[in-house]
């Protein structure tokens, strides 16, 4: 009988996987990636105590030499693990059968947390750097789109209603600006979530003697990672940290993702996902064309937002060593950092292949037939007649022309108060949506000029 796919989550789901996820994220946090950290956490450990003499040298390097994750015995990992409840014993008994004489050796001083955390610490590692890197492609997509758009005039909403006119590079620069502020968040973070663990039993060293501090340094130095100030097994505020940054990233793709769906929506039609055949096909409506990656951004978002909470209330731990909430760890942190990659790589082909139409942003900006920048006449007439008066004015003509179906520069030159003070020229130009950007042009050069290389 063949097998079947058997996977139960759309993280490794035959059919979803690489919708919600990436192979090289999947395989920074995959169970092997995992249990090689273990194996590569505990000969480093091994090495450190071999400097202080605390393990005799040749075992360390027997250790070292002789541990080959490869020829585990995964089914029987899995089973005492099972058993045990944490998979370090389960991973020592088998080190030290390969490890021969020198496996007595193994695990010396440690407890079962210290290998796991700084294990998870290096998966970090990797799933940070392929986080940066995303995060470095996708500003530099959001800085050309900018660029290309600085002064594509089209209508800026609020309440998702008309409200003054912006560029669609503008739009985008704001975008840009969030994620350079991901950038440097990402690199403020690490020295503070980078950090190994390696304390004993309940934190203190005692089972090194006096050594202790020097082996943890050693072991820290032995992995590339940074010294902790004071034990943290049950100070998780680095893990949870870093998990709420991706909660922070996934975030804004997510309001990006909002903005793509609304703008490709049949009335709107100014932007649309790039054209692949088939995707985001109706199985019915030959005509549609849905915004697929947009869609998942926006369910990564409201995913990784949940795992942020989860790692937040697994803060909240019992004296030297948690009873519960650290397990809670276990499930958000891997999936985060899947569907954080997910989304980024589901943005970078969004973006990068957006297709903008800057003549339905210019039909949709005189949709209003000036009213749009009522604002801009008020202000023109103000200095002539007094903002209170200039107010009354316009909010008059607005509504003449709303009712009668004029244009407002038609609605002004039919009031005297107006007329008589402005010419025509001057209303047909207060009245025009692409005179009155402010300085959004403006604000994008001083975006991309802030914008740090990635």
């Amino acid at each position: 009988m063949p097998a079947f796919p058997a996977s139960t989550t759309v993280l490794d789901s035959i059919l979803f996987r690489d919708a919600f996820g990436t192979p090289a994220m999947r395989e920074a946090f995959s169970d092997f990636s995992l249990i090689s950290r273990y194996a590569e956490v505990e000969i480093a450990l091994a090495r450190a105590e071999a400097r202080y003499g605390v393990i005799p040298a040749e075992a360390a390097e027997e250790i070292a030499r002789r541990t080959d994750v490869t020829a585990f015995d995964f089914d029987a990992l899995r089973k005492e693990t099972d058993i045990v409840g944490y998979p370090i014993l389960p991973l020592v008994h088998q080190m030290t059968k390969q490890c021969g004489e020198a496996g007595r050796y193994v695990h010396w001083g440690a407890t079962t947390q210290d290998i796991m955390d700084t294990a998870v610490v290096l998966q970090l590692r990797e799933g940070l750097k392929i986080i940066g890197e995303d995060i470095a492609a996708l500003r530099g997509i959001l800085a050309g789109l900018s660029r290309r758009y600085r002064d594509t005039p089209m209508a800026g909403r609020t309440h998702l209603q008309q409200a003054l006119p912006v560029t669609f590079g503008y739009k985008t620069a704001i975008y840009l600006a969030m994620f350079d502020r991901h950038a440097e968040r990402l690199e403020q973070l690490k020295p503070r979530v980078l950090v190994g663990q390696f304390a004993g039993a309940a934190g203190t060293l005692a089972s090194l003697g006096g050594q202790g501090l020097e082996v943890q340094q050693a072991f820290c130095e032995e992995l590339g990672l940074g010294v902790p100030v004071s034990t943290w097994h049950v100070a998780r505020d680095g893990f949870a940290e870093a998990v709420n940054f991706l909660a922070l990233v996934t975030g804004s793709l997510g309001k990006i993702a909002l903005d793509i769906m609304i703008m490709a929506s049949t009335e709107f039609a100014e932007v649309y996902e790039p054209f692949v055949k088939g995707r985001g096909a109706s199985s019915t409506m030959p005509q549609k064309r849905n915004p697929i990656s947009s869609e998942l951004m926006l369910a990564a978002s409201k995913a990784v937002r949940q795992h942020a909470g989860l790692m937040l209330d697994a803060m909240v731990q019992d004296f030297e060593r948690a009873t519960g909430p650290w397990h809670a760890e276990w499930m958000a942190i891997p999936e985060s950092f899947v569907l954080t990659a997910g989304a980024l790589h589901q943005a970078k082909f969004a973006l990068a292949g957006l297709v903008v139409d800057e003549k339905r942003m210019a039909d949709n900006l005189d949709i209003s037939r000036g009213l749009i920048v009522a604002e801009a006449v008020m202000m023109g007439l103000a200095p002539l007649i007094g903002r209170q008066q200039a107010h009354d004015i316009v909010y008059d003509a607005c509504r003449l022309a709303s009712e009668k179906g004029m244009t407002l520069a038609d609605a002004l030159a039919a009031d005297p108060q107006v007329s008589g003070r402005i010419d025509r020229a001057t209303i047909d130009r207060l009245t025009s949506p692409k005179n009155y950007l402010g300085l959004a042009p403006e604000m994008v050069d001083r975006v991309l000029a802030a914008a740090k290389p990635g």
